[in-house]
C-alpha cells in the first residue's frame, strides 16, 4: 500500500462509524443551526446561547460536521453554511432538516438499532421496539407525525418536478393521485399540464389539511379532493391513477389489494402509474437498496426489482408497459389493464 492510500480496513472502519454522522446531523438539525446561520457566520458560543447548548460541546459537534463538508469553520470557533448545510435550513428547496430530525429521533433510531431482529425474523423492527406499527404510532404521536410529513413533503418537492418533467401526462383528461398526501405531486403535474384535471384521494384526516393547500395552489379550479380507504375501494372517474411511494410501504399481499382496487376503479382504457424506486440488478449502486432496509425496519414494506413489479402488476390485472426514469431516484412505472 502506497503512502496516502486508504486500506480496505480503514475504508470499512469509516463506514462502520457512519451512524455517528447520522446522529450528529440529526442533532444539528434539531437545534436549527443552519437556520441560525442564514444571515452569515456566527461563533459557536453565540449558537450555543441561541440553542441552549453547552458551548464547548456544540463547538465539537460543528467542528466534526465541518470536517465532512456540513458547515465550514471560517475562522477559529466561527461557523458558516456550505451547500449541504444550506439544505438543512427549514425553508430551503428540498430541505433535509426534518428528514435528519426524524432519522435521528427516538422514533426511528431505536428501530434501526434492532435491524438484526428484522433480519432474523423477517418481522418489522419498528413494531418490535414501539409495540405499534408505524401508522398507529404516528396517529398517537402528532409531533412525530408532523415531522415525518414535513420530511416527506420536502423530499417530494424535487421528486414531483422530476416526475412532471419525465412523463407525458398530456394524453389524459383526469388524473387521480391515490394517497397523494397534501397534493404536492398532483398540483405540480396540473401546473405543467393546463388542460388536465385532477382528483386527490386521501384518508379523511389528511383531506382536512390537504384542502386548504390545494386551494392555494393555483390549480384548485381543476382539482377535486375526495376521501378514500384504498384497502376498501378506489373511486372511479379518472383516466389514469398515480401512486407515489405508496406500494413500497406494503408487502405483496396488501400491495396487491391496493392495485386490484385501482384496477376495479378504471375502465379497460385506464392507465396505472407507480412512482417508485426500481432496484437494479447485481452490485449496481442504488439508494433503493438501503431504502429497502428502511422498509424492512418500518413500516414493513419493500422496494422492488423490475421483475417483481411485473409479477405484482400481472397478479393485479395489469401489464407493465414501460418504465420511465426521472432525474430523481424514482421511476414512473406504467401499467395497462389486461
Amino acid at each position: 500500500m502506497t503512502v496516502g492510500e486508504v486500506s480496505s480496513a480503514e475504508s470499512l472502519r469509516q463506514l462502520i462509524g457512519g451512524f455517528r454522522i447520522s446522529q450528529a446531523i440529526g442533532v444539528a438539525a434539531e437545534l436549527g443551526i443552519a437556520d441560525l446561520l442564514a444571515n452569515g457566520p456566527r461563533s459557536s458560543s453565540e449558537l450555543a446561547q441561541a440553542t441552549g447548548s453547552h458551548p464547548r460541546a456544540l463547538y465539537r459537534l460543528l467542528r466534526a460536521l465541518a470536517s465532512i463538508g456540513i458547515f465550514t469553520e471560517v475562522e477559529p470557533e466561527r461557523f458558516g453554511l456550505t451547500p449541504m448545510a444550506e439544505v438543512l435550513q427549514t425553508d430551503a428547496p428540498g430541505s433535509q432538516r426534518d428528514t435528519a430530525r426524524y432519522t435521528a429521533s427516538d422514533v426511528m433510531w431505536p428501530a434501526w438499532g434492532q435491524l438484526g431482529y428484522s433480519i432474523r425474523t423477517g418481522e418489522t423492527a419498528f413494531q418490535h421496539v414501539h409495540g405499534l406499527d408505524v401508522w398507529d404510532y404516528r396517529r398517537q404521536h402528532p409531533t412525530a407525525d408532523a415531522i415525518f410529513n414535513s420530511a416527506m413533503t420536502s423530499g417530494s418537492s424535487l421528486q414531483a418536478a422530476a416526475i412532471a418533467a419525465a412523463y407525458d401526462f398530456s394524453g389524459f383528461g383526469t388524473l387521480m393521485d391515490v394517497a397523494g398526501g397534501h397534493g404536492l405531486l398532483l398540483t405540480t403535474i396540473l401546473s405543467a399540464n393546463p388542460t388536465l384535471r385532477g382528483i386527490l384521494a386521501e384518508q379523511p384526516h389528511v383531506v382536512a389539511s390537504a384542502r386548504p393547500i390545494v386551494e392555494q395552489s393555483g390549480v384548485a379550479d381543476r382539482c377535486t379532493v375526495v376521501e378514500v380507504d384504498f384497502f376498501a375501494s378506489v373511486p372511479s372517474g379518472a383516466d389514469a391513477y398515480i401512486l407515489k411511494w405508496i406500494i413500497h410501504d406494503w408487502g405483496d399481499e396488501r400491495a396487491l389489494a391496493i392495485l386490484k382496487n385501482c384496477r376495479e376503479a378504471m375502465g379497460q382504457d385506464g392507465t396505472l402509474l407507480l412512482a417508485e424506486v426500481v432496484i437494479p440488478p447485481g452490485d449496481t449502486p442504488s439508494p433503493g437498496k438501503f431504502g429497502d432496509l428502511q422498509m424492512m425496519v418500518g413500516p414493513g414494506g419493500q422496494e422492488r426489482t423490475e421483475q417483481e413489479f411485473r409479477a405484482l402488476f400481472e397478479a393485479a390485472g395489469f401489464r407493465l408497459t414501460r418504465i420511465v426514469p426521472t432525474r430523481s431516484p424514482l421511476s414512473v412505472i406504467e401499467g395497462k389493464p389486461i
